[in-house]
């Protein structure tokens, strides 16, 4: 059951929280492009999937494919997480934004995972700052999206 949307009646607090994390460190590019030398074409907020360079998309394609995207890697994040419902919203969109970030596998086999699940969310929170690497190298956006996604984790505002 996503906690993203309510049927009939749009997004939730919690999914609006996530599309505002998501898209604001993923950013709004209608053509594909590469964002570190060696990675594969990305688009719209983040979406690699099937993309090629060349491509290019309307805003409004763009905003449907998070949110499509956003409760799919809910879904997978929900199926590692023992009692996902209970854990609260900020933490939950902080991890759903790792999630969708590094995808639902990595999320799953993730120390964040292993730690939410032990009932341990301040652990999870700062376990998420690990993740700050592309191609085997720290990487100054991917540091400061943690610390943000962190922030948020541990009750901040978004």
């Amino acid at each position: 059951m996503s906690r993203l949307r309510k049927a009939g009646l749009g997004l939730t607090a919690a999914g609006a929280m996530a599309v505002a994390l998501v898209g604001g460190w993923e950013g709004l590019r209608t053509k594909a492009y590469i964002p570190i030398p060696g990675d594969v074409p990305t688009v719209c907020f983040g979406e690699t999937r099937g993309v090629k360079m060349g491509d290019t998309y309307t805003v409004a394609q763009c905003k449907e494919m998070l949110g499509k995207r956003l409760v799919e890697f809910e879904t997978g994040m929900r199926s590692c997480l023992r009692q996902p419902d209970a854990i609260g919203d900020k933490p939950y969109v902080a991890f759903l934004s790792l999630s969708y970030n590094i995808g639902s596998r990595a999320f799953c086999g993730s120390t964040v995972a292993r730690r939410a699940n032990a009932g341990d969310i301040k652990g999870a929170c700062d376990a998420i700052l690990a993740f700050n690497k592309a191609g085997g190298r720290v990487v100054q956006g991917l540091v400061n999206r943690r610390a943000e996604e962190r922030r948020i984790c541990l009750g901040g505002e978004l």
